[in-house]
């Protein structure tokens, strides 16, 4: 079994938020790891979701300080019956949930006319319908909790823009800033914010395999995206935001 080593990461929390329970899917490396650690400092409880154990557990040991919790959950998103399980653990565990973020995200990079209908289906399923199921399960206990919630989903500046060689990804996050449109809308009488954030590259291996060609100096990093969900999450209930494009400073502004 291959033994998964983290760094060490020191916890501060901010005493002055209320305790709540986050769902982070995608949530045992890159941006998504990144986004629970910054959670778990702003003391939320913090339930794991991905399909690889070993790094859900390794995160969710750094997300804990004796004051918060982690609970980690080997999840297929694409799975209903799985999806479904996650949502009802984390509600026995913790007793709500309070904000999801669908950041579960996969790519294949290349021609549209190179790529199957089984590749182009595996980016839709853990994508785009993966992030519906999620946020349909979330809903549901928000709606019935009568306290709202937050739902964030991680979309991609691919959400807004084309780019070639990567038409599954491109259509599947299109596909979920469409999705948050009509959440946000839906959501309005229940005091369910949705936000969807979409940023340009960011340091992840998926980027690096996608991108080679992008400068590491100027790239995003996942530390930029955290900051972004922190400002979302602490915003007062009277306002909201509903996309946000976190861009490369020398990338196309429009």
């Amino acid at each position: 079994m291959c033994q998964v080593v983290a760094p060490v990461v020191k916890v501060y929390r901010n005493e002055k938020m209320k305790k709540e329970t986050a769902v982070v899917t995608g949530g045992g490396k890159g941006i998504g790891r990144e986004l629970a650690l910054r959670l778990a400092t702003l003391g939320y409880n913090v339930v794991l979701a991905a399909r690889n154990e070993g790094e859900i557990e390794a995160v969710a040991e750094l997300c804990r300080d004796g004051v918060c919790e982690a609970l980690p959950l080997v999840t297929d998103v694409t799975d209903e019956e799985s999806v479904m399980q996650l949502f009802e653990a984390a509600g026995e565990r913790f007793g709500s949930v309070d904000l999801l973020v669908n950041n579960a995200g996969i790519g294949v990079f290349k021609p549209l006319v190179e790529t199957t209908l089984e590749e182009w289906r595996m980016v839709i399923e853990t994508n785009l319908n993966g992030a519906f199921i999620c946020a349909r399960e979330a809903f549901r206990i928000m709606m019935e909790q009568g306290s709202g919630g937050t739902i964030v989903n991680i979309a991609s500046v691919v959400g807004i823009k084309g780019y070639p060689n990567q038409g599954a990804y491109t259509a599947s996050k299109h596909g979920m800033v469409g999705l948050t449109k009509v959440l946000a809308e839906e959501g309005r009488e229940h005091k369910i914010k949705v936000h969807v954030i979409c940023p340009g590259g960011v340091a992840t291996e998926m980027v690096r395999q996608s991108r080679p060609d992008l400068d590491p100096d100027e790239i995003i990093q996942p530390g930029d995206v955290a900051d972004l969900l922190e400002y979302l999450v602490k915003l007062p209930p009277r306002v909201s935001v509903d996309l946000v494009h976190l861009r490369r400073f020398n990338s196309s502004a429009f």
